[in-house]
């Protein structure tokens, strides 16, 4: 099941990037998803159920938006590598 949300955006948006409403829509549902996913609120996989897109997909997108595809900080995975 999915739900329609309806946002007003200013129709010269379109036109700036070049695009149409759907493809707009789409990259717009692509970048939440992948600010939600940097920030830590959501996983992986629900991130690329966000999308619209596997999650093969949505880990080459992380790459095009320079985000890590791991959540963990240098300052974690040092502790972690001391404990072994």
């Amino acid at each position: 099941m999915s739900v329609h949300v309806t946002i007003d955006v200013p129709e010269t948006s379109f036109s700036i990037l070049r695009t149409t409403p759907a493809v707009f829509a789409q990259e717009l549902r692509l970048a939440a998803a992948v600010k939600w996913y940097e920030i830590g609120k959501i996983s992986q996989s629900k991130a690329a159920e966000l999308a619209g897109i596997s999650r093969a997909k949505f880990l080459k997108a992380l790459g095009q938006f320079n985000v890590s595809p791991y959540q963990i900080t240098p300052e974690d995975l040092a502790a972690e590598v001391s404990d072994v």
